[in-house]
């Protein structure tokens, strides 16, 4: 009868080791869930860049508009009777 209820409190406890602390634990369960919503979190943020950069894409082939604002924002390109002003900040903050 001993060696009964002893094989039973070791199977027990192999079994509890088993759920708490072996392979698929509630530990294991509950890292996975974590790598899970920050795989979704980067997801998202992926999805929206790509979101960016297609709508940039499709600018960029239908219109020159887009590509003559890059132009000017990147390059500082000028059209031929404009007048180019530049603001330059002093040191203490002031515009000059």
């Amino acid at each position: 009868m001993r060696w009964i209820v002893l094989l039973m409190v070791t199977l027990l406890v192999a079994l509890q080791y088993a759920l708490w602390a072996g392979e698929g634990s509630f530990a294991e369960v509950w890292r996975l869930h974590k790598a899970i919503g920050s795989q979704r979190v980067e997801n998202d943020q992926l999805t929206e860049r790509n979101r960016a950069l297609a709508a940039e894409v499709e600018d960029l082939k239908q219109g020159l508009e887009a590509i003559e604002e890059r132009a000017r924002v990147e390059l500082g390109m000028i059209r031929e009777g404009e007048v180019f002003h530049q603001v330059v900040e002093d040191d203490n903050g002031d515009d000059r």
